[in-house]
């Protein structure tokens, strides 16, 4: 059992390293505590996922699926990364690091807006922002009393931390 938090602890250190190298070199330091956050939940699963396949093709996975639910791949965006840059860089192949980030992006239930792992730019331009859900129905915040505003502006910033 030690042998294996350990095994999984070094794991997650070089997936770490490995990610924040290219987040260095071509992102951004939000993507690289983003991609650190992702790493540490992987490895506290009771199976963690990357005790087993190559090390390069998670760090690239890791990575595609951050970039995937934050836009990084659409070119009016900054950062801007490619999915090419990324497999290029980790040297995997597009098609496995596609569908091992699908994986992860399912085991985290991961979507675009994702208030976990959303950059703050995202979060800044989720269209829901605006909006908020009162006994089953859908209510502009601008509806509401400036009493019942702060509230749940008091909650949503609980909610990030």
């Amino acid at each position: 059992m030690v042998k294996d938090k350990e095994a999984i602890k070094e794991k997650t250190e070089l997936l770490i390293e490995m990610a924040a190298g290219f987040c260095d070199e071509c992102l951004d330091e939000e993507y690289k505590e983003l991609c650190e956050k992702l790493i540490r939940k992987m490895s506290r699963k009771r199976t963690v996922p990357f005790m087993t396949g190559r090390m390069d093709i998670w760090a690239a996975s890791i990575v595609y699926a951050l970039g995937s639910i934050n836009f990084l791949f659409d070119k009016n965006t900054q950062p801007y990364a490619t999915a090419d840059n990324i497999c290029d860089y980790f040297g995997s192949k597009k098609s496995t690091t596609s569908q091992k980030s699908k994986i992860i992006r399912d085991m985290f239930k991961m979507s675009y807006f994702d208030d976990e792992f959303s950059t703050e730019r995202m979060r800044e331009k989720n269209p829901f922002n605006s909006f908020v859900m009162i006994d089953g129905m859908v209510v502009p915040k601008s509806m509401l009393s400036p009493e019942l505003r702060e509230r749940i502006e008091v909650i949503e910033e609980l909610k990030r931390k």
